[in-house]
């Protein structure tokens, strides 16, 4: 027999069924799940986009007019004269000044940069134990750095001078012959790039404690455990996994010691880069073509082929250290 259903019992049967939805609301949906679509898909470039404009205004514009100066017979009185093409670059590349100052360049930049990362190392290494007072250290490995250039070198001039600087006079009481820091080439080089390591190193160390103090320490106890010293763990655990950081602290100092120019300057009362160049330059050379000489053209075209070789050897870094990288993983795989 069939009971026959009420009304009610019939409503209460059925499926709870969703609300229609009004058109207003629907819209007022589709426009969020776009908007966080578009949030997602373009704010990292609206966030970074500060970066590029400021560059594009004080960095590409001005690269940019440096190249067109540099063809042109531009003079600082006469403002801009006759086109002139590449002429400016062949005159550059004839003259002797040129290939003396990028051969001081390189050589200050080698005698540099290499003690410079080796003590930034060894800094970044002991700051890096577990020592007393460490912010105290931390900021006195810095303080170099902050010391203007004109008190650096005028500390260094002191020490390096040809008659009566430190050095020389220790060298004499011991029976050795002074050494010729202002007319020897070798020995202006190491000068001065005692000069920049003093104030830089510190400012790597830092960088380097940085990258030091984001390797996970389970890879120290790990090697403590099977019995590696620190010596071994330096070698085999921080410099591996240190590599990126080397490698941004290798372009810094590479731009940096490509464009020294405050040492030289002040390194003798003429600031000429000596009276046979013995330190003179490619920044140094360029101020003189631009500021003495009043020739724009050539120091457009001196500071154009500097930017290139920044670049280069910037390259040859990077592919040497990803070189290493690779034979690395192949040997690890």
């Amino acid at each position: 027999m069939t009971i026959a259903k009420s009304p009610s019992d019939e409503l209460r049967e059925q499926p709870d069924r969703p609300e229609p939805t009004s058109l207003p609301a629907q819209r007022t949906v589709g426009r969020r799940s776009r908007f966080a679509r578009w949030d997602l898909k373009y704010s990292p470039y609206v966030y970074i986009l500060p970066f590029f404009i400021l560059f594009a205004i004080v960095g590409l514009l001005p690269l940019l007019y440096t190249g067109w100066v540099s063809l042109n017979d531009w003079n600082l009185i006469r403002g801009q004269g006759q086109f002139v093409g590449l002429e400016n670059f062949s005159r550059v590349l004839t003259e002797r000044d040129f290939w003396v100052a990028t051969r001081n360049t390189l050589s200050i930049f080698v005698i540099q940069v290499v003690p410079q990362l080796a003590f930034a190392l060894v800094i970044a290494a002991a700051l890096d134990r577990n020592i007393r007072n460490a912010t105290f250290w931390r900021m006195g490995v810095l303080l170099p750095y902050i010391v203007m250039p004109v008190a650096v070198v005028l500390i260094f001039n002191s020490m390096f001078s040809d008659q009566y600087g430190l050095i020389n006079t220790m060298l004499g009481r011991i029976g050795i012959d002074p050494i010729g820091w202002h007319t020897d080439v070798l020995a202006s080089h190491f000068a001065i790039a005692g000069m920049v390591n003093y104030r830089w190193t510190g400012y790597a160390a830092l960088i380097l404690l940085a990258g030091m103090q984001a390797i996970s320490r389970d890879y120290y106890e790990a090697a403590t455990i099977d019995g590696a010293g620190p010596v071994r763990q330096f070698f085999s655990i921080t410099i591996p996994q240190l590599k990126p950081t080397l490698v941004f602290v290798v372009i810094t100092a590479t731009i940096g010691g490509l464009q020294i120019f405050d040492e030289p300057r002040l390194y003798d009362v003429q600031g000429k880069g000596g009276p046979d160049g013995q330190w003179l330059t490619l920044a140094l050379y360029l101020y003189r073509l631009g500021w003495d000489e009043l020739d724009f053209g050539r120091a457009s075209a001196v500071a154009w082929l500097l930017f290139l070789l920044i670049i280069v050897i910037a390259l040859i870094n990077l592919f040497i250290s990803s070189r290493i990288s690779s034979k690395e993983r192949g040997r690890n795989s």
